[in-house]
């Protein structure tokens, strides 16, 4: 429990804070910083670049660090940059911190999926991944009460500053903790090798099931929740639907993700990953298509599925992925699998903005967006049955060598 707390934080740290209270705050800095659209845009674009390399620079060369003082390194960095946006007046430096903070936040989430999945016991394993990787929705929820509670008493800079300080106790529990799971036993897994060098990654996850998939659903997963995220406000402000109703949707999505990170791993490690996929993706689905229906009526059921789905998804296919694979090449394969993250976001909002300049509307957007739902719940039933005979096959075999000649 302290292992799965203490690295939550960490992702509110270095995601909640690091990558997502800026987009909060945005609106409250621009009445002191010339922070113009083109930045906005510039800012979008440069940091989903800095955590497609960071995540890319992780898979290729993290297993060579210790994941430890990789967690400790990034968690400091980001909590100095935390420190140094507070005293920011130039939008190009904001630009610069913002895209550093991206790397160290895909850096840190990778460090923290190798070190759960090498000290957390096996039967607890997806229980204690996602937990973790809800500490985004927490920061989601933070943001929201710094902007409520801190600004309107102390500004903008303010919350800057509080974040840096969160994120120096966040660095000095994690030292301890560190200590701590040096003395405990490690839970390895039995799948050799324990990493591999670049050439042999690539060939595992363009060849072996599991490895494929986690990457397919991450990349199928980008492409429907960057999209979904960016155009959310955008598409009810032209349906002329009042702005509180964005509020709402973000508002349950964080609430959601608060909960489901524990639920959706306790159902991984009891019923299966396959099942816990289904689930999850079922939820996003279902609100995607009551979305694209009716999306004055069916908004807040919308941001119920993305939060159900989004926030512990990555916990849940660390989780599989780690079955297969030592702890190394989990967070190698992770690695990967947060750059196809990206290019799906990448690619999807780009096809978001070529439809909406094509048709002059974002319905189709989400249309699209509710296809990419669908056949993430048809890929989940494929690996819930595949996994099934997969495990028949293999108690078979056990029962087969167990009887005597």
């Amino acid at each position: 429990m302290r292992m799965t707390t203490t690295f939550g934080v960490n992702q509110i740290i270095s995601h909640g804070f690091g990558v997502f209270l800026f987009a909060a705050m945005v609106p409250l800095m621009q009445e002191s910083i010339a922070i113009s659209h083109w930045y906005l845009a510039m800012i979008g674009a440069l940091t989903q670049l800095s955590y497609l390399g960071g995540a890319m620079l992780l898979g290729l060369i993290g297993h060579r660090v210790d994941s430890g003082r990789l967690v400790l390194i990034t968690g400091a960095f980001t909590s100095v940059l935390l420190f140094v946006m507070a005293a920011l007046d130039e939008p190009l430096l904001v630009l610069l911190l913002l895209s550093f903070m991206a790397a160290s936040a895909a850096i840190s989430w990778g460090a923290i999926v190798e070190l759960i999945t090498r000290y957390a016991r096996p039967a607890l394993c997806s229980t204690c991944l996602s937990s973790a990787s809800s500490g985004t929705a927490w920061g989601y929820g933070l943001n929201g009460l710094l902007i409520l509670m801190v600004v309107p008493l102390l500004g903008w800079r303010s919350s800057w500053v509080l974040a840096g300080m969160l994120g120096t106790v966040t660095v000095i529990l994690t030292m301890f903790l560190l200590k701590s799971l040096k003395q405990r036993v490690v839970h390895q897994s039995t799948k050799a090798p324990a990493a591999l060098p670049a050439g042999q990654l690539l060939k595992v996850v363009l060849g072996e099931r599991a490895a494929f998939f986690a990457c397919l659903i991450c990349f199928m997963v980008g492409f429907a929740t960057m999209p979904f995220s960016t155009w959310l406000n955008t598409y009810l402000a032209e349906l002329m639907l009042p702005p509180a109703l964005g509020g709402y949707t973000w508002t349950m999505s964080g609430v959601t993700g608060m909960a489901a990170g524990f639920l959706s791993g306790k159902l991984a490690d009891s019923k299966g990953h396959g099942v816990a996929l289904l689930i999850v993706f079922g939820g996003f689905a279902v609100g995607q298509l009551a979305f694209v229906y009716d999306p004055a009526s069916f908004a807040v059921l919308a941001g119920f599925g993305y939060g159900l789905m989004y926030f512990p998804m990555w916990g849940i296919i660390a989780g599989w992925v780690n079955k297969h694979y030592s702890s190394t090449v989990t967070m190698q394969i992770n690695g990967i699998g947060m750059v196809t993250f990206g290019l799906g976001g990448a690619l999807g909002n780009f096809l978001a903005g070529f439809v909406r300049t094509l048709s002059e509307s974002l319905a189709g957007v989400y249309w699209i967006i509710t296809i990419d739902a669908v056949l993430l719940v048809l890929l989940a039933v494929y690996i819930c049955v595949t996994e099934r005979s997969i495990a028949n096959c293999a108690m078979d075999s056990c029962l087969a060598e167990s009887v005597p000649e």
